[in-house]
């Protein structure tokens, strides 16, 4: 099995928050828009949003990162196939 290099490590880092905070940015416009789509929401309302936003983000975002890291597994980019032993 080959190496990560650091190239391919801050690839994946970057493609991976493009896909979390579009995610974010998802899942608030539409709690949002069901929630307080007058923009007069309370305080407990903006709690509850601050909740509903928080709780799908760690469901969705376990799920968008395996597939993530399984769709960057098919990919041999920016493996180093020498092993340094030490």
């Amino acid at each position: 099995m080959g190496h990560a290099t650091p190239m391919r490590s801050l690839a994946k880092t970057l493609t991976w928050r493009i896909i979390a905070t579009t995610d974010t940015f998802l899942l608030t416009y539409i709690s949002a828009t069901y929630l307080g789509s007058d923009l007069g929401i309370t305080f407990d309302q903006a709690t509850g949003l601050a909740a509903t936003v928080a709780g799908l983000e760690l469901i969705t975002k376990l799920a968008l990162y395996y597939l993530h890291e399984r769709g960057w597994a098919r990919f041999k980019w920016g493996i180093d196939k020498h092993i340094h032993a030490n």
